[in-house]
């Protein structure tokens, strides 16, 4: 039954990654029918993204008062609803109402199922768990770009929410295999909150610097078709939009990749060899050369880079803080990552508008470095508090 379990877990990731990559692939066609600025994304993105960052900062206390499996439950329903709401949508400033419910319905089941993972399996589980999110990720811009040959980019939105509706009746269906596995921690009970959490050397370092790996993953996310749109002529639209899986099909082979040597390398080390491979990624992609195929490859690798990253940070938190902080810890995770969704494409919008959008590279050259740089520093800290714990004993 754990493996079963096991299965459906992985089903949950592909419905949190669905939703993610359809507005950049739409975007370029859906900025026409709305008649609104390429910029204009970022708002509905930020949005999103905001919403989601509530969900995260709730899920401590959802975790305590709720089960994880009733946690799915509510997010997925949440996020039906947004789909079939985007689908409807008749002008741009609909997309901001049901943007809510799209929202709210990935923060919590994020920190929930990531906590779960980090708590009850090894590091290539979560890694390969991340990389059912990229499946996810990668085919509804295939989704979008198979609805822009044959009907409208609304058509994109629908297909999704059936499919999400599909693997919500399967979760339904599923809810017994949970109570199978509800020696589930009691210490999720008597998990530390916000504040105290907070206080532990290391806590706020890691905080910032997944802001600034989401800041360069969501800017990926949301603008890659509309860099191939202005930096290449000749793509045609359906091309074009294809481009949205290009950072997600590179995040699912990382993790892929990730989770056959997670738990021979550790940890930290696929970190730091994830960010190398990314900046090689990001070179590629500056390289002044016309044709496409070169940045889609560069574009990819970025992806393979950043796929170790995020689950790697987010399964050393119980080992890192103690399960105690390790709810918290995740739920806060979750959070910068959302607040760095939720601003930096926008403000990569802004800046494109005044500079060309070829400057991507470089934007997401910086967050990188900050990414490495306050992880490393933070992997100090973590240790320095290991060495006067021991000293103290």
């Amino acid at each position: 039954m754990g493996s079963l379990l096991l299965a459906v877990i992985y089903l949950i990731f592909i419905s949190l990654g669905l939703p993610d990559s359809l507005l950049g692939s739409g975007w370029p066609t859906m900025r026409e029918a709305f008649s609104v600025p390429s910029s204009y994304a970022g708002y509905v993105s930020m949005t999103i993204a905001f919403m989601t960052i509530i969900s995260a900062l709730l899920s401590p206390r959802l975790i305590r008062k709720l089960h994880t499996k009733w946690i799915i439950i509510i997010s997925i329903l949440l996020t039906v609803l947004g789909l079939w709401g985007f689908s409807m949508a008749g002008s741009y400033w609909i997309l901001f109402l049901f943007a809510v419910p799209y929202g709210l319905g990935a923060g919590s089941i994020d920190a929930s199922v990531n906590h779960y993972v980090a708590n009850h399996y090894s590091g290539s589980v979560m890694n390969f768990l991340h990389c059912f999110y990229g499946v996810g990720a990668v085919i509804s811009p295939y989704i979008m770009s198979a609805s822009l040959r044959t009907a409208r980019w609304n058509e994109g939105y629908q297909w999704t929410a059936y499919i999400q509706a599909g693997i919500l009746l399967v979760c339904i269906f599923s809810l017994p295999l949970w109570k199978k596995n509800s020696g589930t921690d009691e210490a999720e009970k008597e998990s530390a909150g916000i504040k105290e959490t907070l206080k532990v050397p290391g806590v706020f370092l890691t905080l910032v610097a997944f802001f600034a790996y989401s800041a360069g993953e969501a800017t990926c996310f949301l603008w890659t078709p509309s860099y191939f749109a202005g930096t290449r002529t000749g793509l045609s639209k359906e091309l074009i939009a294809s481009f949205g899986s290009l950072i997600f099909g590179g995040l699912m082979l990382g993790r892929l990749i990730s989770g056959f040597v997670a738990n021979k390398l550790g940890d930290k080390l696929l970190i730091r060899i994830g960010i190398v491979v990314e900046l090689f990624g990001i070179l590629l992609i500056s390289l002044p050369v016309e044709n496409y195929l070169t940045a889609a490859f560069g574009f990819v690798i970025v992806g393979t880079g950043m796929g170790p990253v995020y689950p790697a940070i987010q399964h050393m938190a119980p080992v890192h803080f103690g399960r105690k902080y390790s709810a918290a810890a995740i739920g806060l995770q979750m959070a910068s990552a959302y607040v760095g969704s939720t601003f930096m494409p926008m403000v990569f919008g802004i800046l494109q508008q005044n500079t060309g959008i070829g400057i991507m590279p470089v934007y997401l050259l910086i967050f990188a470095l900050i990414n490495i740089t306050l992880l490393e520093t933070a992997y100090r800290q973590i240790l320095k508090r290991e060495h006067d714990a021991r000293q103290s004993n």
